[in-house]
């Protein structure tokens, strides 16, 4: 290079271009320079690199002077070192010019390598401090070019990639097309290096709520959370600072306009906007719209799971195509939702009552009431082994059991068996209450018709229509 001014020049047209400090990329040309001269020398010195009054690079080893020289390649006594440099001292460092005339094309080729890699560096730099604090936010961009399934788009100052998983179902995009994204992250190491966008972040239905519904912006009505699944369905819970104010109306406008705008912008994914409620109960009700639930039991508060019980024919309502109604409740609440029907209650309670039902007495207890000990092990063997079993049997059924005699002088077990249970049971009935008197048919109407409506006066809230947006 003949002068200084046209390095500098040049340094600062790709500065201007690139968005990068200048002296970045001078110290990227230094360095280039001198990964090439210790790939061209072999050699383990210090060297640096400089520009001179010319306006050429320099590279210079480097020495340090010093008493008693242990490593030669590095070291230099202060007599040697006064032949170059006679301000020379002790400690200091003393150059030498290397020639870079030899350097030669592979040594051209390496400095070119490492000033790219350390200019991709500096563009990672500057795109992760400009980037990082704006995750969240909303913008418009061009789309750029399709490489695979993935979307690169122009921001402007920067590229940005729309991945796969992070694109909406509904959609597909050609080049030219501006779309709006929100930013979902900024990677600074990586195969997607760099900005990465997303049109199937929830946050995206957030920002256009923000923009198409003025009292979100101004902060009367609060986005209190999102749950999306992307070209499906969306549910997004508000709630109103202002009593007068209907924040569900709100966000759907006059005859829909404003929900049927974000609708639009998100090619026809439908929306539910459900009113926010502080009470996990009353707020699983209008999550789980359209369904009409009967009654919602917390399980566990510090676990946050909660049990819905709905009518049997309201039960594919509630869990929705494919399970989907009730994973974006779930998701929307952050409870865990178990939903069952009435019928399967009901088969549930049955089979928790019949589990703490008490087994059966052995026919062993029969001792007491006058059954010989031999009898009892002819019934054990034959597998009667408790007292309910044996009077749940006829004289003819247990006649056929093998070892009870017919005829002769035991001919009698099958009534002593009978008169043994009859003692048994016997002893419970002395020990029972007397019977209450019986209420007229009118007290029990009277009863029945005040259960009725006390159950219908206590159903839960009714869940709001769900689909505003449709």
């Amino acid at each position: 290079m003949s002068s200084l001014a046209p390095i500098y020049q040049s340094i600062e047209i790709l500065s201007k271009e690139k968005g990068i400090d200048p002296k970045i990329i001078l110290e990227a040309v230094k360095d280039a320079m001198l990964v090439a001269a210790r790939k061209h020398f072999h050699t383990e010195e210090n060297l640096a690199a400089d520009i001179d009054v010319a306006g050429a690079i320099v590279i210079y080893g480097v020495k340090t002077v010093v008493e008693t020289i242990e490593d030669p390649k590095n070291q230099i006594s202060l007599e040697d070192a006064r032949k170059y440099s006679a301000e020379a001292e002790i400690g200091s460092e003393v150059r030498f010019p290397k020639p870079t005339d030899v350097l030669g094309r592979i040594s051209a080729q390496t400095a070119k390598q490492v000033i790219l890699q350390k200019l991709r560096e500096a563009e990672r730099d500057n795109v992760f401090s400009e980037f990082s604090s704006r995750v969240g936010e909303m913008v418009t961009c061009v789309i750029k070019r399709i490489e695979g399934p993935d979307l690169v788009v122009d921001m402007g100052k920067t590229e940005a990639r729309i991945l796969r998983k992070e694109q909406s179902k509904l959609e597909s995009f050609s080049v030219g097309d501006r779309v709006r994204c929100v930013i979902r992250a900024v990677e600074k190491t990586g195969k997607n290096a760099g900005v990465i966008l997303s049109r199937a972040a929830p946050e995206l239905v957030m920002r256009l709520f923000e923009q198409e519904v003025p009292e979100i912006y101004d902060s009367t009505i609060i986005i209190k959370g999102c749950a999306r699944e992307a070209g499906e369905r969306t549910k997004i819970a508000v709630s109103s600072r202002d009593r007068d104010v209907d924040s569900v109306g709100a966000c759907v406008g006059m005859k829909g306009m404003r929900v049927q705008s974000i609708i639009r912008e998100l090619r026809g994914e439908k929306i539910d906007i459900i009113e926010f409620s502080e009470d996990p109960v009353v707020f699983a009700t209008h999550a789980l719209s359209p369904a009409k639930i009967s009654r919602i039991t917390i399980v566990d508060a510090a676990t946050h799971h909660m049990e819905v019980i709905v009518d049997d024919t309201q039960l594919s309502l509630a869990i929705g195509k494919k399970g989907q109604n009730v994973r974006l409740a779930a998701k929307l609440l952050g409870w865990r939702i178990d939903i069952k029907s009435e019928e399967e209650k009901r088969q549930e309670v049955e089979s928790q009552m019949s589990a703490m039902v008490v087994p059966g007495a052995p026919v062993s207890v029969l001792t007491d009431n006058g059954m010989p000990d031999a009898l009892i092990e002819v019934l054990m063997a034959a597998g009667i082994t408790t007292v309910e079993q044996l009077g749940g049997m006829t004289p003819e059924q247990l006649q056929e059991v093998p070892g009870i005699v017919t005829e002769g002088a035991e001919a009698h077990n099958v009534e002593a068996i009978q008169n043994a249970v009859v003692a048994y049971y016997g002893q419970f009935e002395t020990e029972q209450p007397e019977a209450a008197a019986p209420v007229p048919a009118e007290e029990v109407l009277e009863q029945q018709s005040v259960t009725i409506e006390t159950q219908d006066s206590s159903q839960g809230v009714e869940a709001p229509e769900a689909e505003k947006g449709e």
